[in-house]
């Protein structure tokens, strides 16, 4: 047996060790999460099949899109005229 042998067992026994001294509190913090995403509110409609069943989900994904794509254009024109202006009156302008 070498080192890594030894550590890879010891790691294993402490996460045997782990599970057997807190599975009540697992146990119960699994049952927590459950209930808690039984109350959440999901995207679609479980009565729907297909495509149509993910249509919220998909119209949100390309709001998203949409806001990060305006975002960007307006962070990059506001960053551009900034650096223009500022080279213009410290002198150090960008000649493109």
């Amino acid at each position: 047996m070498n080192l890594w042998n030894i550590l890879y067992i010891a790691i294993g026994a402490f996460f045997v060790y782990y599970l057997l001294r807190y599975r009540v509190t697992i146990v119960k913090f699994a049952g927590e999460v459950r209930v808690e995403l039984d109350k959440c509110s999901w995207p679609w409609d479980p009565n729907q099949t297909g495509l149509k069943k993910y249509k919220e989900l998909r119209d949100s994904t390309v709001v998203v899109i949409l806001s990060v794509i305006l975002l960007a254009g307006y962070v990059t024109s506001c960053d551009w005229i900034l650096t223009h202006l500022v080279g213009t009156l410290t002198g150090t302008a960008i000649l493109k």
